[in-house]
């Protein structure tokens, strides 16, 4: 979902200047390091880099931002999603662009595409979050499949309970690609505010067809949405969640989430503080408004200048011992004083 406040709206004109690039980017800043000292935003959590270079840029004639969303190829390239219906590559060392490929629904129309998964055979499962609905493509982004079975109660009002630009926002895929996970960015209608669905879809095997399975409650701090969820590889998620204050900034926290326990609420049709549910445990890794800055500036008031719409994140490898290297991106919504930023993390997970 693209967050900005009605000051920028307002007051921002429409055209924003580019950086026209005949292939791959050109870095506008290489990634930043911190010259010595602490790279921790928590005891669990630290930031290696942060990068710039894809910001205000295009490649192919293609804008290179309103990026919502990041998964690794089977290739070990990076997928970077915009949720104005382009998909592009990146290197998976550089992060600069490698191709982009436009993205339709079965009637040609444009996606409001929020997140991606790279199944088992490398096809890519998109979100758009205007029905909602999840569609499978191929690597050069022709559809290949009809959308997944979506609950009735998680469509936009009026098919459904759900509130516009508040639905598929986040997804992956779980270890053994046999269940997908979407989370809800904002709740249902009935529902406790604050009180996030995640569906799942679910399969015997990597090459069967997925289809609904059960549905959970996840309760997100208050005032904020869920941006993204990615998979920790031993069946717990990382949970992004984000909110935007005019005049303040934004608000990134990234969480530990255990569906382990929890109730599957499918056939709940509201969540009060009444129904007798297990939610989704979570722990807080990191605030990231409590990293060092890097020396990161910002063109809008941030509590932390290292802050943005921070709306995606991806897992990119698995160093053992819990840790895990994480890449993060910001949605710039093409918006001048909002930026497109790769973030590098590293974060050590508790056991189970």
């Amino acid at each position: 979902m693209r967050l900005r406040s009605a000051f920028v709206l307002a007051a921002v004109p429409a055209v924003v200047a580019l950086v026209t690039v005949a292939g791959p980017v050109a870095p506008a800043q290489a990634d930043v390091e911190a010259a010595g000292g602490s790279h921790a935003c928590s005891p669990s959590v630290t930031i290696n880099s942060f990068s710039d270079a894809l910001n205000k840029t295009t490649f192919d004639n293609t804008f290179v931002g309103n990026l919502s969303a990041l998964a690794v190829d089977t290739d070990g390239s990076i997928l970077a999603l915009a949720d104005r219906s382009s998909l592009f590559n990146l290197d998976g060392r550089t992060k600069k662009p490698t191709k982009v490929v436009p993205l339709a629904d079965e009637n040609g129309k444009p996606l409001d595409s929020e997140a991606i998964v790279v199944d088992a055979d490398g096809t890519r499962l998109i979100t758009s979050e205007v029905e909602p609905s999840i569609r499978r493509y191929d690597r050069d982004g022709h559809l290949i499949a009809g959308s997944l079975p979506v609950p009735d109660a998680l469509r936009v009002a009026p098919a459904g309970r759900a509130t516009t630009n508040l639905t598929f926002e986040g997804l992956t895929m779980q270890p053994g690609d046999r269940t997908l996970i979407a989370s809800m960015e904002g709740p249902l209608s009935g529902d406790e505010p604050d009180l996030h669905r995640f569906q799942t879809w679910t399969r015997p095997n990597p090459k069967a067809d997925l289809t609904l399975g059960a549905q959970y409650a996840y309760r997100g701090d208050p005032g904020l949405g869920i941006s993204d969820i990615a998979a920790t590889g031993d069946g717990r998620l990382l949970v992004l969640e984000r909110g935007f204050t005019e005049g303040v900034g934004n608000t990134v926290r990234l969480y530990l989430a255990d569906p382990r326990g929890a109730t599957d609420v499918s056939k709940v049709e509201n969540l009060t503080p009444q129904t007798d549910t297990h939610l989704i445990g979570k722990t807080l890794l990191a605030d990231i408004g409590k990293c060092p800055t890097l020396g990161a500036t910002a063109k809008q008031p941030q509590p932390n200048p290292l802050l943005d719409n921070i709306e995606g994140i991806a897992v990119t490898r698995h160093e053992g011992g819990g840790r895990l290297r994480l890449l993060l991106v910001s949605d710039d919504n093409e918006n001048p004083v909002q930026i497109t930023r790769l973030y590098s993390l590293t974060a050590t997970l508790p056991k189970r």
